[in-house]
């Protein structure tokens, strides 16, 4: 079962990623960021949020690596 810190609000996102919320809802809103909403208000699974985060990171290693050959 889910517990309730296993889902960010925007305000808690953006606290855990050291972001505005209006940056937040840029990138969700564009999809760059995985959310979900409830109602009117968005939501992000960390679990989903922390596989973002390392995707993010292999992406960006494979771009440097690239523009250093």
């Amino acid at each position: 079962m889910a517990h309730e810190e296993d889902v960010f609000t925007v305000p808690e996102l953006a606290n855990y990623l050291r972001m505005k919320p209006i940056t937040i809802y840029k990138h969700v809103a564009g999809g760059k960021l995985p959310g979900f909403k409830v109602g009117s208000q968005w939501r992000f699974k960390k679990k989903t949020i922390d596989s973002w985060i390392e995707e993010q990171e292999r992406s960006n290693f494979k771009v440097r690596s690239a523009k250093k050959n």
